[in-house]
């Protein structure tokens, strides 16, 4: 193989795996926004980051790519129908899983509460027409590229056009229901599973080394050390986003935020995009930073100022970082390719650049917002862009899709719950069957139901203690709850949330033969700390117990247990 046969070979190699990495994004996008939503919607969120990709490819084939790369006129590439892309099939895959990435972010904004009909025509049109035409003028040689505009990886390009798409989108459909309190302020809705949201976005923090490091679109020619720059800065931008995120928060909100400071991951991701590949790590520092502060305020003014239910913050995240990042490329440019040339504003390269990118967001803002609020004005007066209310209520998995749940058949284990050792295991569900007539008021039965419910760190210090006074047969199962104060104070995306429902264990007790007030002295002993959330006791009359076995009765039944 003569040497420009081997580098043709290494640099679609290099674009490849970029395709590979950035197609593995839909799934990291399925996750953060399956995990930062409401399990009943879990099967409709992944159906339609699914449906983004498999949508989207063939549209992009059929119309999108012409309009985007046949041809070099200022506004629109050309028409390509069916296109082979010049067989350039490396190119043509890049971009498409790139143009994937655009429609999916818009899922997120929109989750919830959007007819899954609806979802599928705004995926296609924006693959077939938004994206590409806005697209051309970037990255097609259309007129922002003939100005100078520069957006190396899709800081405007993907992700602010998607941001932009899932802003008008989400106010257009309007806030799901009980997001807004009569007065109009904002109500937590937490996520169902944070796992399932870190998992995202630390498969879109790896993916996006492919997104942007593969963006030199070769290894050759200088282009290497090019790559490793990009890898570089990305990444540094990402962790500073982060770290500042978790600062901002714990400041504000008395507790460091898991899902926001997440959030603020793919702020940095998305920041760095467009200047990646002309910044210092320095300046990508910087707009780390600053991505930090403008994906924490940013959400918080959608959310509570402009009134615009983003479950997962996806205009925060890629609409204003998008924008912020491509307009600090424009203040923090220092190289072109590998040669020095300090272009940016804080170089002493003045306004050009800055301005050039400036015009790029404007005009491309511009674009989508008329554009979109067509297209969704447009579904909403002919299929309707929102479900009814009973179906928002019920979660869009059954009505949309026939799941009963997206986590049919799942059911957990009962947890082993215990303070300085492994404690047994609870009672199975099947054998805590009550077998008792409980009475409230006030009478003389010599058998009494005590329930406690308590922390579960404490149950071993209550079992021994128990079983120190001769108690044995007992009911474990685990609760969620909290007293008349609601549960500690606690922020979900800077909103209080409104009952905050702890962890618990409740044990359950029938005792004749022992003292009841010697069984409640006894757990409060075991169970006192002197802090709230130590719990509380209840003690019931027992008129009756009959064991199932032998239909013994009263006394004769609590002996000899099973």
């Amino acid at each position: 193989m003569d040497m420009m046969a081997y580098e043709t070979a290494l640099n679609t190699g290099w674009i490849l795996l970029g395709a590979a990495l950035v197609f593995f994004m839909q799934a990291g996008f399925a996750m953060v926004e399956t995990g930062f939503t409401r399990a009943k919607n879990a099967g409709n969120i992944i159906m339609k980051n699914l449906m983004d990709f498999s949508l989207g490819v063939p549209i992009f084939w059929l119309i999108g790519y012409g309009i985007m790369f046949a041809g070099e006129g200022k506004l629109i590439g050309g028409l390509d129908l069916f296109t082979n892309a010049g067989g350039d099939w490396a190119t043509m895959i890049f971009q498409t899983v790139f143009c994937a990435t655009a429609a999916t972010i818009v899922s997120g904004a929109m989750a919830e509460r959007t007819k899954f009909s609806a979802y599928c025509v705004y995926s296609m049109v924006i693959s077939a027409f938004v994206y590409p035409i806005s697209g051309h003028w970037i990255w097609g040689g259309g007129w922002l590229a003939q100005l100078g505009f520069h957006d190396f990886a899709g800081s405007t390009a993907v992700h602010m056009v998607g941001g932009i798409a899932a802003f008008i989108g989400a106010a257009i459909l309007g806030p799901r229901i009980g997001k807004y309190d009569k007065e109009g302020k904002p109500r937590a809705i937490p996520g169902h599973s944070l796992t399932l949201g870190a998992l995202g976005v630390f498969i879109l923090w790896f993916c996006w080394f492919g997104f942007n490091g593969c963006s030199t679109v070769a290894l050759t020619g200088g282009a290497d050390e090019t790559a490793a720059r990009v890898f570089v800065t990305t990444n540094l931008a990402a962790a500073v986003a982060t770290t500042t995120v978790m600062c901002i928060t714990w400041i504000r909100y008395g507790k460091p935020d898991v899902s926001m400071t997440l959030n603020g991951s793919l702020a940095g991701l998305v920041a760095i995009t467009a200047g990646c590949d002309v910044v210092t790590p320095a300046g990508a520092a910087v707009i780390g930073v600053i991505a930090g502060f403008i994906v924490v305020f940013g959400i918080e003014f959608i959310d509570k100022v402009l009134k615009v239910d983003d479950p997962v913050g996806a205009v925060g995240v890629h609409g204003l970082c998008g924008a912020c990042g491509t307009l600090l490329t424009g203040v923090f440019a220092y190289y072109t390719g590998n040669e020095v040339t300090k272009l940016g504003l804080a170089y002493g390269g003045g306004m050009k650049m800055l301005s050039i990118q400036a015009i790029g967001v404007f005009s491309v803002a511009v674009w989508v917002i008329v554009t979109m609020a067509m297209v969704f004005k447009l579904i909403d007066k002919t299929i309707g862009l929102r479900v009814s209310a009973a179906e928002e209520v019920m979660g869009l998995d059954k009505p949309e899709h026939g799941l009963v749940s997206a986590y049919a058949d799942f059911v957990p284990a009962p947890e082993t719950v215990g303070g300085e050792g492994e404690a047994d295991a609870p009672v199975p569900a099947q054998q805590a069957v009550p077998v008792t007539r409980v009475n409230t008021e006030h009478s003389d039965a010599a058998m009494h139901k005590v329930v406690i419910i308590t922390r579960q760190s404490r149950f071993e210090a209550l079992k021994n203690a128990m079983n120190a006074i001769g108690v044995t047969g007992m009911t474990l199962t685990n609760v969620a709850g909290c007293g008349q104060q609601k549960g500690a104070a606690e922020y979900y995306r800077g909103v209080p949330v409104e009952v905050t429902l702890l962890p618990k264990i409740k044990l359950e007790i029938i005792v004749s033969a022992i003292p009841v007030e010697k069984v409640v002295e006894t757990a409060r002993k075991a169970l006192y700390t002197g802090h709230i959330g130590d719990g509380k006791i209840f003690i019931y009359d027992v008129s009756d117990v009959v064991k199932v076995r032998t239909g013994e009765r009263g006394f004769d039944a609590l002996q000899d247990e099973e």
